[in-house]
């Protein structure tokens, strides 16, 4: 939406206001009532995005837990998956952590023949 708003827009975003709490409306307010924007579009819900293979979360970890078998794994096994799917997806610096980890870990143990 621009800067300028315009006839019907203007009104319809007046209608809105008025209709908020006042402790809303100060919020607004203090933000700057030009600014604020009650059209504009809702951001794309976290289970929409998708990792570099084209699958959201919920597809990777579904398929992950699905490959392990429902007798090897605990709900806190299965709430850590999601939440390690989540982190990588999201790029968080943590769970890129972890994951780099785990490899290099593996790694080193596949080279000790220890696993």
């Amino acid at each position: 939406m621009s800067d300028a708003v315009t006839g019907d827009s203007a009104e319809r975003k007046r209608a809105i206001f008025d209709a908020m709490s006042p402790r809303r409306q100060q919020f607004i307010l203090k933000r700057g009532y030009e600014k604020w924007d009650p059209f504009q579009e809702p951001k794309d819900p976290i289970d929409i995005r998708r990792d570099k293979s084209k699958r959201t979360t919920q597809a990777l970890v579904r398929e992950f837990l699905q490959q392990r078998g429902e007798a090897q794994y605990s709900n806190l096994y299965g709430q850590a998956v999601l939440e390690i799917a989540l982190g990588i997806i999201n790029d968080d610096d943590r769970y890129r952590a972890m994951y780099e980890f785990s490899c290099w870990y593996r790694d080193l143990l596949n080279r000790e023949g220890l696993l």
